[in-house]
């Protein structure tokens, strides 16, 4: 009895210290409040038009739902590029309220981020961190407009579960060095920002697995950077491209395919008349190398695509059933 008494006592001591620790924390709910105070009239709803048209020659008008930031006082609104793809008329609405009609400056799909730009005064700005800082364990809170609810955005709360992650989904945009966070995303959430608790965008919300719970991602401030740098200026970013889409191959995949090599980018499918194609590349094909440089996953591939130029050629050292073959190709702009 005595035990259980001394039991419920230090339990009882340990619910109120963490009570008051909770209170006092910057990371407790004034503090994350606070934070959220400071980013979200930044923070933008993105919904959007596309009209196509039916077998009967009718106007169609699918509606889309996105999320952005205001990253410059002059109006430029960071969001993704799949939120406005193809789309072609976009509206965004402030936290204050007010509505505009946004023109799209930039787009850079291989990055999945676009630059959108409203006319208007006094428009606050969010405030950008260092993503290079973030650890795991972190808590982040997600911003954004999920599924059509209206009343203003919605916050949901993590942890960062997860650095470096890429995603190579069919269906979702081949990304990496991507934020893993378990804070809720749903659709409408893409543009929106990850923030740390001293309210700074740390990264953009971008994807989530819809078979998987708790799983989102986010670019990270850091490699958007640049991205918003030269969109502003030039409204479009040149990449590489050899017009195929391929996943990392990984010791379980070669084991499920029974393959002799375990690493390399395994190619599922080649876009016809691309670079890969006139080079003789086909599906089912392991890129391992690239001008003599080691392959060992998608990233690798991408990264070494990324130091050529447009219109440069390539040497890609390629294992197929049973033997290495090198194959050339002339690299072209990715689209």
């Amino acid at each position: 009895m005595i035990r259980h008494a001394l039991l419920a006592a230090t339990t009882l001591g340990l619910l109120l210290a963490a009570a008051a620790d909770a209170r006092s924390h910057p990371a407790g709910r004034r503090g994350v409040a606070t934070m959220v105070a400071r980013v979200l009239p930044a923070v933008v709803s993105i919904t959007t038009r596309q009209i196509e048209r039916d077998q009967f020659d009718q106007s169609v008008v699918t509606p889309g739902l996105g999320s952005g930031i205001i990253v410059d006082r002059r109006g430029y609104i960071l969001t993704n590029d799949h939120v406005i793809q193809g789309v072609e008329q976009i509206k965004v609405a402030l936290a204050d309220e007010r509505t505009f009609r946004a023109t799209l400056v930039g787009r850079d799909p291989f990055t999945d981020l676009a630059m959108l730009k409203i006319e208007g005064a006094n428009l606050p700005v969010a405030p950008l961190g260092d993503s290079g800082r973030l650890t795991i364990g972190e808590t982040v809170v997600a911003i954004g407009n999920p599924l059509w609810i209206e009343g203003g955005a919605t916050v949901t709360a993590g942890v960062v579960s997860g650095l470096g992650r890429s995603t190579e989904q069919e269906g979702l945009p081949v990304l990496h060095n991507l934020i893993q966070t378990d804070a809720a995303i749903n659709p409408g959430n893409s543009g929106g920002p990850l923030v740390d608790l001293a309210g700074r965008v740390v990264g953009i919300n971008t994807a989530v697995i819809a078979s998987a719970h708790g799983i989102g991602f986010a670019i990270p401030i850091n490699s958007a950077r640049p991205v918003i740098k030269e969109l502003i200026a030039r409204g479009r970013i040149a990449r590489i491209s050899l017009g195929l889409f391929a996943v990392s191959l990984t010791p379980q995949l070669a084991y499920v395919y029974d393959l002799p090599v375990d690493r390399g980018a395994l190619i599922r499918r080649i876009e016809p008349g691309g670079p890969a194609d006139l080079a003789g590349l086909e599906a089912g094909d392991v890129v391992t190398a690239i001008d003599d440089l080691p392959v060992r996953n998608l990233h690798q591939l991408h990264d070494g695509m990324a130091r050529r130029e447009v219109g440069e050629t390539v040497a890609l050292r390629v294992w197929r059933a049973s033997q290495t073959l090198t194959l050339t190709a002339a690299l072209e702009e990715y689209r």
